[in-house]
């Protein structure tokens, strides 16, 4: 896959996120907003509901990383699904920006290392929120 594949998703997409963590729930209250909204389908993996099998994938795996599923069926993972994301919302300069050799790496690694601690992350961002 190339670096630049994000750039192609097909919208409308399905961003699969998890509703309980602060950091997604702020993200999914922006995009509700988002004057190109229409382009994506948000999914709460912690919904009751939600069964990760119909999709074809394993529960585990997506609360581990961002998941999203393009109109041609083609999914995006971790870092891949921001910019999948970011593109089909029209910010494809920035997102091209992303996929420069070096700075990819560094995305990516940044995205890996993030999503490894965002609950501890997230548990305590909201602990400075409750101070203020």
């Amino acid at each position: 896959m190339s670096r630049y594949t994000p750039l192609h998703a097909a919208p409308p997409v399905m961003l699969f996120h998890d509703g309980h963590c602060p950091f997604c729930q702020q993200e999914v209250a922006w995009l509700e907003k988002h004057r190109h909204r229409e382009h994506i389908a948000l999914v709460d993996i912690q919904a009751r509901d939600f069964n990760a099998q119909a999709y074809g994938q394993d529960f585990n795996a997506m609360m581990g990383q961002l998941h999203l599923r393009d109109s041609q069926g083609k999914w995006y993972i971790g870092m891949d699904a921001s910019r999948a994301l970011y593109a089909v919302l029209g910010y494809r300069r920035l997102v091209r920006f992303s996929c420069f050799p070096g700075v990819h790496g560094i995305m990516n690694a940044g995205y890996r290392f993030f999503a490894r601690r965002r609950i501890r992350l997230g548990q305590w961002w909201e602990k400075r929120q409750t101070k203020r």
